[in-house]
């Protein structure tokens, strides 16, 4: 009984142990299914989701950029990726079939598209942004192959819509306009400041998915409708860009430029920006390609160093001259200096200042040289701006002292950022750090330099706002290049507002400096930059950089100017860049600067409409316009000739004109000489084009006259400043018709700082 009652109890033990096994057992499995079901459910539920659902992104359009007429800039075109489903395909000679024929399709390596046969999932990008050709030459492949007889090859392809960025006018207006990335994400200009506006909103299509990626046998999508950008329309006018990039690209040429150069037009009175040429910019439809002097280059080099130094062109290339360079304005500067004092009241119709080609500004200090070596000797105000006299300036700086100068400093907006709407705009570099109103490191020797604009750094733009200042009746203005952005619809959704920072100088003084601006455009150093009839007010500035892009020691020099028109009612200004021209071939900025200023001027002031005024001696020697005189009578043609001031020479017996030279609606001066024939295939006879460079005015109207020849004159003529021929547009020694027009270009040559 003994053992019988031992043998109950010991079962009933393992009964009531498995029981207790049990009930822990199932009290683990109902404690896990709570703790998945209660705490980990979310995160469960995301990730079913994700298992069963394929989520693809729809790329929204990115909005368009326009001119300010409404000529397209740059705009997103469809393009396709394409996609592959490569677990559909369970045969290896199909997969060998696919890699093949897209490879060679898409310029693809075979082997890399092989891979991506083999991956086991339902979407496999091929090839991104492929255009409608390329599409179309995928989908008729992979059709061809489906429905071969022997083949009967799946049809795995789908073709997603995309957008790729373009650019109308390639490098046009690039530093502006900048470009995107792959990913559709603006780099640079108004694409990277504005991309939030560009981009629009991404969509979304949601379709189920078995676990290895297939359809399921029930219909699920889900479509998300991506919502394209806003469009931007640029300040910039597409003709007046035209005209500056065309302008800058020849002043680069012409004085073998180093570092590249710009011109900036500014609406004074509003402060957007008209026109923004920086050349040997990039091409925003291939942003990361470098030419081909600058691939040579790199090759060069030890191959460990190529990718930084392909990285450093590159930047350098993106790098927006007008807004991120800092550069020493030199003289350009000295119509703020003179605005300064006028301000202050430190000048008087008596106060005169002294040059006797150099000036020690204090006691103890070494002289500094004015460009002049001789000296100026005595000087007004606004003899010394058209002098460009350092000496006299030195002498307004220690008028003004530190404090005051600074004060000016700061009124012009040079010690802040304009607040232009383009990425990368840099601070100014000045003499010093200040604490409350307290200027600490900028000695007497800084003030004496500063004076005559030398040895701190601003932008371009901020030396441009400044000059707007001047020009505008001393409102400095923050510049912009966006007008306005609006929907696809057509809708503005923002524009852009004439914005005043503050009062830099009064009405009054802003009159006087004009004024000065234009004495200085005809008659002082800034006459290779005047436009006849225009009222020009312009200021050279030669620049000494005392470091060169790379961070060393330099003595090369910028060369600039920085002008105004009308400048009895000013409506631009535009300042002229070039940094490190070659000093072998000049370096001045009324040489290298000013015409390509004059140039700018000549051909966009007609366009906005600016009325001419000439001067009574400018009517003098204006150049006329020759009549349409073929079927003519001879009588009649003469008579018309002679009413627009020019000589008729009739060549034949004829009494009727069948011929004219030069032709109809040509520019010539006053006096010049048209021929008339009156007998078809009749020749006057014809002349070999002489030499006209170098000449002056006077002597090339002689050689003129001597070959038989009409000349027609740009640029600065005037005996007293030594003007000479620069450039002619017919090749010495070409043979033309006798009386044909020859355009000789004329500057002045001079050292003026």
């Amino acid at each position: 009984m003994a053992k019988k009652g031992a043998a109950e109890t010991m079962n009933l033990r393992v009964k009531i142990l498995l029981i207790l096994i049990l009930v822990a057992g199932f009290g683990v499995v109902a404690g896990r299914i709570l703790y998945l079901q209660t705490f980990k459910a979310e995160e469960l539920q995301t990730k079913a989701v994700e298992q069963q659902l394929n989520d693809t992104t729809l790329s929204a359009k990115r909005g368009s950029i326009y001119d300010a007429n409404g000529n397209l800039l740059a705009q997103s075109v469809t393009v396709w990726d394409i996609v592959i489903e490569p677990a559909r395909l369970e045969e290896e000679e199909h997969r060998l079939l696919i890699a093949e024929g897209l490879a060679r399709i898409l310029d693809m390596d075979k082997e890399e598209v092989y891979q991506q046969t083999k991956e086991n999932n339902f979407y496999e990008v091929i090839k991104r942004k492929v255009s409608a050709d390329v599409k179309d030459q995928v989908q008729e492949f992979m059709k061809n192959l489906r429905d071969h007889e022997d083949k009967r090859v799946p049809y795995v392809l789908k073709l997603i819509e995309n957008y790729k960025r373009y650019y109308t006018h390639d490098n046009f207006a690039a530093d502006v306009i900048g470009f995107v990335g792959m990913d559709d994400q603006g780099l640079a200009g108004v694409e990277y400041e504005y991309d939030s506006y560009l981009k629009g909103q991404s969509g979304r299509l949601v379709v189920a998915r078995n676990a290895v990626g297939g359809e399921m046998p029930f219909p699920y999508e889900q479509k998300i409708d991506a919502i394209d950008g806003y469009h931007l329309t640029l300040t910039i006018d597409e003709n007046i860009q035209s005209v500056m990039e065309k302008y800058v690209r020849e002043t680069l040429k012409e004085f073998n430029v180093a570092n590249r150069g710009c011109a900036i037009m500014m609406n004074v009175k509003t402060g957007a920006i008209l026109g923004f040429a920086c050349e040997e910019s990039f091409n925003p439809n291939e942003p990361f390609k470098l030419d081909a002097k600058t691939v040579k280059k790199i090759e060069a080099l030890p191959e460990d160093q190529q990718d930084k130094a392909t990285a450093k062109a590159q930047q350098r290339l993106w790098r927006n001259k007008g807004v991120s360079d800092t550069y020493i304005p030199g003289s350009v500067f000295k119509m703020c200096m003179a605005s300064a004092v006028l301000s202050e009241g430190m000048i008087k119709s008596d106060t005169r200042f002294e040059c006797d080609g150099s000036y020690a500004p204090f006691e103890g200090s070494p002289s500094i040289d004015c460009w002049q070596s001789s000296g100026h000797g005595t000087e007004t105000l606004e003899q010394a701006l058209c002098n460009s006299c350092n000496p006299a300036f030195m002498q307004m700086g220690f008028m003004l002292g530190r404090e005051k100068y600074y004060e000016y400093y700061v009124a012009f907006g040079m010690s802040e950022k304009t607040g232009i709407d383009l990425p990368g705009e840099s601070d100014d570099i000045f003499f010093h750090t200040q604490v409350g109103n307290v200027i600490h490191g900028m000695d007497l020797t800084d003030l004496a330099v500063g004076s005559f604009g030398q040895n701190f750094k601003i932008t371009p733009i901020q030396m441009l706002t400044a000059c707007g200042a001047i020009a505008n009746g001393g409102k400095l203005m923050k510049p912009y290049v966006v007008s306005q952005i609006s929907d696809t619809a057509g809708n503005v959704v923002q524009s852009a507002e004439p914005t005043v920072r503050h009062q830099a100088i009064s009405e009054s003084v802003s009159r006087q400096v004009c004024k000065m601006l234009q004495t200085n455009a005809t008659s002082g150093g800034g006459k290779n930059g005047y436009v006849a009839g225009y009222r020009i007010g312009g200021k050279t500035g030669t620049s000494e950089k005392t470091v060169d892009e790379d961070g060393n020691l330099s003595d090369d020099y910028i060369a600039s100017y920085c002008g105004i028109a009308p400048a009895d009612d000013p409506e631009v200004a535009l300042i002229c860049y070039f940094d490190t021209p070659d000093k072998k071939i000049n370096y001045y900025g009324t040489t290298v600067a000013a015409p390509c200023f004059r140039n700018i001027m000549s051909e966009v002031l007609p366009y906005l409409g600016v009325e001419k005024m000439y001067t009574d001696a400018e009517l003098k020697e204006l150049d006329t316009v020759t009549g349409a005189y073929v079927d003519m009578k001879v009588e009649d043609a003469v008579m018309q000739i002679k009413n627009a001031s020019l000589n008729a020479e009739v060549v034949g017996e004829g009494k009727t004109v069948v011929a004219q030279n030069p032709s109809a609606y040509t520019t010539i001066p006053k006096e010049g000489v048209v021929v008339l024939y009156t007998e078809k295939d009749l020749k006057h006879g014809e002349v070999n084009v002489p030499d006209f460079t170098n000449l002056s005015l006077a002597e090339a109207n002689a050689l003129a006259t001597e070959y038989n020849l009409n000349i027609c004159i740009e640029g600065t003529t005037s005996e007293d400043v030594g003007s000479y021929v620069k450039k002619q547009d017919v090749k010495v020694g070409s043979s033309v018709e006798a009386w044909s027009v020859v355009t000789l270009t004329f500057n002045q040559d001079n050292a003026i700082m």
